[in-house]
């Protein structure tokens, strides 16, 4: 069978997966290429450091040159991470003739335009499905299976450490301390878990799907978000006894022509495919307007379901799909972006608040009287007592009938200055 050489720069988790796919399993990869993908070098920046595959002899160095001047290498798995040597890396192999797959989504994200503008520029191209939820095919599915769809909505839970602390906090009560540390424990989280909490992670992924989905050039540091790291367990426990659950939600929606664009903790209807998704697991939920919803579920990281969806963009690449592809989208070109974000505070929707307020009478009238000012139309009101001789300090929740961010968010830093109101209030949106 004809062979095809390919390389791997990066031989970290997801490295040696795509590595064990190819070497273990050729004549998988063989039957749905056509020909035998050959691992011929594989680059890495500590030839000493121990590696969770077993490689031939002879291939692992830490000479990217061994890639870039071997002109029978046509593909490369590029699975470095950050930014820096990653940019310069990808380039390197760009203009040595090699066409790059990815699992990178903070460089695609922060240097696309440039990146995808140098490879149209040489005649190759990029390949980034493993970039994006995992294991969950959402790239190949959003440029080309549902290509002959508006997308008028994209909701996803894009990152696995916050949803299994979400999950760990609601099912077995943990702080949000607690949960996180069981998370890195198992190896859910990193040692240093700052970009998956706080909500950058997801805003990455977001800002790489709403252009693929909507033709939108948004920058993920423009993306409205908030990450879960300043949740309280309290929170999850009233959103369950209101019929809901919070997860962090990635959201991007045609909303009379604009794309409402944002990542947060979200109030989620029990009962909702989205609201069951537990753990480590990811999903994405499309609405077509000719397909109509569609779900997509699965693991979105680890070593073999990322590994899956590289080694997948290799056989695409190699075989030519790729390449059409590619040159078909003009992803990150100068083409005037389609859609523009809308104004957050114009953001429609309903929204969880709970205060801390003193348990006296007429703080709810005080309460009520700031939010009627602002337009906000109370749905339900939750109270419990407080318990004698503990605190005289109750926490108050409303869930609101529809309005909008810029109301709810000004309403709450009225509400905050409240003598009556304590420190630590909490509002999020509600997705039903």
């Amino acid at each position: 069978m004809e062979k095809t050489k390919v390389a791997i720069v990066g031989l970290g988790t997801v490295g040696s997966g795509v590595a064990k796919l190819l070497l273990d399993y050729g004549d998988r990869t063989a039957r749905h290429a056509g020909r035998t993908l050959w691992l011929e070098q594989v680059v890495v920046r500590d030839v000493t450091k121990t590696r969770d595959c077993d490689l031939p002899a002879g291939i692992l160095s830490d000479d990217l040159s061994r890639i870039t001047r071997d002109p029978e290498i046509v593909a490369v798995a590029h699975l470095l991470g950050g930014l820096e040597p990653a940019r310069t890396v990808m380039l390197a192999l760009l203009e040595s003739g090699k066409d790059v797959v990815t699992a990178n989504k903070a460089l695609l994200a922060e240097h696309g335009p440039e990146l995808f503008d140098r490879a149209r520029e040489l005649g190759r191209s990029i390949a980034f499905e493993a970039s994006v939820a995992g294991g969950i095919p959402i790239i190949a599915n959003i440029s080309q299976c549902l290509s002959a769809n508006q997308i008028i909505s994209l909701t996803a839970i894009l990152n696995g450490t916050s949803n299994y602390v979400l999950t760990s906090m609601e099912e077995r009560g943990l702080t949000y301390g607690e949960a996180l540390a069981a998370a890195q424990r198992l190896g859910y989280a990193e040692t240093d878990p700052t970009m998956d909490v706080d909500g950058t992670d997801t805003a990455q992924k977001l800002a790489i799907l709403a252009h693929l989905a909507f033709g939108a050039r948004i920058h993920w540091r423009d993306i409205p978000r908030q990450g879960i790291d300043m949740l309280d367990v309290a929170d999850l426990l009233y959103a369950k006894e209101l019929g809901y659950r919070v997860k962090l939600l990635a959201v991007a929606e045609l909303t009379g022509g604009d794309l409402e664009v944002h990542v947060s903790p979200t109030l989620v209807k029990c009962g909702t495919p989205l609201a069951e998704v537990r753990a480590a697991y990811n999903a994405v939920s499309v609405v077509g307007d000719a397909v109509g919803r569609v779900f997509f579920h699965g693991l979105g990281a680890g070593q073999m379901p990322t590994a899956s969806a590289v080694v997948a963009d290799l056989i695409d690449t190699v075989v030519g799909r790729t390449a059409i592809t590619f040159r078909t989208l003009e992803l990150w070109s100068q083409r005037e972006a389609l859609v523009a974000p809308r104004a957050h505070d114009r953001m429609v929707g309903r929204f969880y608040m709970r205060f801390g307020v003193l348990d006296r009478p007429g703080v709810m009238s005080e309460i009520t009287g700031v939010l009627g000012r602002h337009g906000i139309s109370i749905a339900s009101v939750i109270q419990h007592e407080a318990v004698d001789g503990e605190t005289d300090v109750v926490p108050l929740v409303i869930m609101t009938h529809q309005t909008t961010e810029g109301a709810t968010r000004k309403a709450k830093e009225e509400i905050d200055n409240l003598k009556a109101v304590k420190a630590g209030s909490v509002r999020m949106k509600v997705r039903d």
